[in-house]
């Protein structure tokens, strides 16, 4: 087995053919910015004091470890495709001036409707302007929803095409790219919440470690990746009434939602919109 470091210019962290580096150095970061959607800003992983935690913030405590005087900002908004982070999100990124900067984009793009080739274009020039700095800039495939959502089974090609861009300009602008989608793990309900789209606190946790695999990080787990134990089957008829509770409970309202051309996340601010210490009590 190859180790990770030797896979290819994008450093990609491959659960199913990596092995971790013999020699692991914690890279000295002080200003690390997230950009994105939901998944960034953590819906699916409560907070008592800040309404939602997320990947980006279990990722930023696990930096902060290494790097004590590490500032941290969340720029990324529930419901924001592509353009909007183009139009909303860049530029107060660059401004803050990062040495990190997590961007995983696209995946309301493969939902909703996007035109991809509009998608790609759009990617390339945040990529392409992030990678003008001398920032390490993470991004990340998707995990394939198909397999927890079958409703999202028409959506699958369009997932697959977003993975593929983002494998390719990871490897084009040399970004450090984390393979969710490798990941059984996140194929199991379990790494997901009630709504079946936003991880679980326990999926964003899995997520933060791929980040930290990704980055080197002197704790990373090599296995962030592998699969939960099997979990018993439900029952034929409670599957049916846990489906029909979700339908309308969650798909019903997002339809609605998109049908009147209405985003959760209209009107809303960033939860970070600057540079601030990593705390300890924020995580707990």
């Amino acid at each position: 087995m190859r180790f990770c470091d030797e896979l290819s210019p994008a450093r990609v962290r491959d659960p199913r053919h990596c092995a971790p580096s013999p020699i692991i150095v914690a890279v000295q970061y002080s200003r690390f910015v997230a950009i994105g959607d939901s998944q960034t800003e953590g819906l699916g992983d409560p907070h008592p004091e800040y309404e939602f935690r997320g990947w980006a913030d279990r990722f930023a405590h696990r930096l902060a470890a290494y790097n004590p005087d590490l500032r941290y900002a969340n720029l990324a908004i529930r419901g924001k495709r592509t353009r909007q982070v183009l139009e909303e999100q860049l530029e107060p990124a660059l401004s803050l001036e990062p040495d990190l900067i997590a961007a995983p984009l696209g995946m309301n793009d493969v939902i909703g409707r996007s035109d991809l080739d509009e998608v790609r274009s759009d990617l390339d020039t945040i990529y392409r302007n992030l990678a003008k700095t001398d920032a390490t800039v993470i991004v990340s495939t998707f995990p394939n929803v198909s397999r927890t959502i079958p409703l999202a089974a028409r959506k699958e090609h369009r997932l697959l095409a977003l993975n593929e861009m983002n494998r390719e300009f990871a490897e084009i602008y040399d970004f450090v790219l984390v393979d969710l989608l490798a990941a059984p793990v996140l194929t199991d309900p379990r790494s997901w919440s009630s709504d079946r789209l936003h991880a679980s606190p326990f999926g964003h946790e899995r997520f933060a470690d791929a980040a930290a695999y990704a980055l080197g990080l002197p704790d990373a787990d090599p296995d962030w990746g592998k699969p939960l134990p099997p979990a018993p089957e439900p029952h034929p008829v409670a599957a049916v009434i846990r489906d029909a509770r979700w339908a309308v409970e969650f798909f019903t309202p997002w339809f609605i939602r998109k049908l009147r051309g209405v985003s959760l996340g209209d009107g809303r601010e960033p939860k970070r919109p600057t540079l601030t210490p990593v705390v300890e009590h924020e995580l707990h």
